[in-house]
Order: structure tokens, then sequence, then C-alpha cells
């Protein structure tokens, strides 16, 4: 589902703020950018948000604000090899010129970030910022997902009607059909010298009709929509989005039996309303953790 959160926590003289989006997507992929100063913790931010989240397009951003002042070291054997390797340029293209301290500047990552305590301290703002803004995500995605969980609830009831009709109609359906197909033999035979025999006449008709029976089909989907609602009354906090999504698949898979059956004009009406709040489940579904 789709949130968004924010957090800080007080660090130094200013604090760290960590902001946090997510969109619906399957599988989980989270996505961090820090400062310069905080460089060094992006992937120890991405594990905190991949500690708590278990699905979604993920983008964490933490910034600092305020006077945050992050100490860095220096590299003190980076920074001597740096000036002997220039010293030996030197000796090589000018000898006995000077060789400023200042030429260090222009060498990358000289400075690394903090050890030991200063560092534990800024991993803490750190964790506890985005667990602050995962903590406000989850609330906006809990008042989502109670809207969601009512559409998908009303939808399905309006299925287990419209399965109901059908259901109802099922009997009077069949036999239309087979005052169908005696009314469509009795033409064929009319002015005909042929003369069928009834009983294998009632036979053929009876198994003609029991091609469109579709009573099979109507208790399976009819117990897909009680697991459907049962699966809705989970407890919260358990994942219910693949389950909800098998239990359509099915649902979808009996509904176009029944229309590939249905012999009667309005029994396929019904069908196609079932088919449009199938589909409408199945994309709302997607949604679901």
């Amino acid at each position: 589902m789709t949130g968004f959160g924010i957090g800080d926590v007080p660090f130094a003289d200013g604090r760290v703020v960590a902001e946090i989006r997510s969109v619906n997507q399957r599988f989980l992929d989270v996505r961090a950018r820090m400062p310069r100063e905080l460089a060094d913790l992006t992937l120890f931010a991405e594990q905190v948000a991949r500690e708590q989240l278990r699905r979604g397009r993920v983008e964490l951003v933490v910034r600092t604000e305020g006077a945050v002042v992050v100490p860095c070291v220096l590299d003190k054997a980076r920074a001597r090899t740096a000036l002997r390797a220039l010293g030996e340029i030197r000796d090589e293209l000018a000898p006995g010129t000077d060789l400023p301290l200042s030429l260090l500047a222009a060498v990358p990552d000289l400075f690394v970030p903090p050890a030991g305590p200063e560092l534990v301290a800024l991993r803490t703002a750190v964790r506890a910022a985005i667990e602050r803004a995962i903590t406000g995500m989850d609330a906006m995605c809990r008042r989502e997902g109670e809207a969601i969980l009512g559409d998908l609830s009303s939808r399905s009831t309006t299925v287990k009607r419209l399965v109901g009709e059908v259901d109802a109609r099922a009997d009077g359906a069949r036999e239309g059909i087979r005052r169908r197909l005696r009314e469509r033999i009795d033409r064929l035979l009319a002015g005909s010298e042929v003369a069928a025999d009834p009983t294998r006449l009632e036979v053929e008709i009876a198994l003609l009709a029991e091609r469109g029976d579709i009573s099979e089909e109507l208790t399976r989907l009819g117990s897909h929509v009680e697991q459907f609602e049962g699966a809705l009354l989970t407890p919260e906090g358990e994942p219910i989005g693949r389950r909800l999504d098998f239990l359509l698949q099915e649902m979808v898979r009996e509904a176009n039996t029944l229309g590939a059956k249905a012999q009667d004009a309005q029994v396929s009406q019904l069908v196609v309303a079932m088919k449009v709040e199938l589909e409408r489940l199945r994309e709302q579904v997607q949604n679901v953790e």
C-alpha cells in the first residue's frame, strides 16, 4: 500500500530527519538517499527499513537540520602515502621545490567517519528517526487498509448475492433448455415422415441439457466466496494477499465456466455482472499484503 511518514531525532545542536515513502509492489525494494556526511550509513539505513517492512517500493531520505556536526577523523596512513607519492613526483620533476601540505586537500577520502562512541550515537539517531518515520507511514497505511477492507467486503457480498441469483434461476434455466430443445426438434420433424423414438429423444435431450448444468460450478464458486470472506477476518498483521489472490483466480475460472455453459440470457447477464465485480476485486487485492 502507499504511505508516507516522517520522523526526527535531536542530535548535537540539530536533528536527524528521516522521510519514507512507499508505493505498492509485490516485493520489497528499499532505496536510501543520504547527505554527504551520512553517506557511509546508507546501507545501514536500508537495513533498518528492511527489518520492519515486508513489501513495497520504498524511498528513504535521511537528512540533517541545524548544527549537526558529524566529526570525521583523518586517515593518517592514507595522508602519509599520498604525501610520499607527491614528494616522489616533486623530486622527479622539480627537485628542491616546496611541497605544501595544502595539496592534500585535493586527495579524496582523507577524512573518514567517526568510530567508537561517536559512530554509535550517530547510528542510534539515524535508526530512531527511520523507525519513527515508519511508524507514521504504518498509521497512514492502516487507514488505507481499513478503506480497502470495506471495499473488498462490500464487493464480495455483491458477488455472493449474484451467485445466489444465478443458483435460484439455474433449475428454471435447465427446464428452459429442455423446452427449447423439444420445440426445435418438433420444428425439424414437422412435415417429415420420420418418426422419432420418444424414449431415445428424451435421453438425448437430457444429455444435451446436462451439458448446460452449472450446479457444480456454483457450489465451488460459493465455497470460494465463503473462504474469501473468511480470509478478510484474519487478525491484523497476518499477510493474506496471496491467499486472496489465489481465491480470486479460482473464482474467475468458475465464473468463466459459468459464462461458457450459460444458455439463459438472464444467467448470462448475472455472470457478466459477477465478472465485473471479480475484476474490481482482483485490482484491489493487489494492494493487500
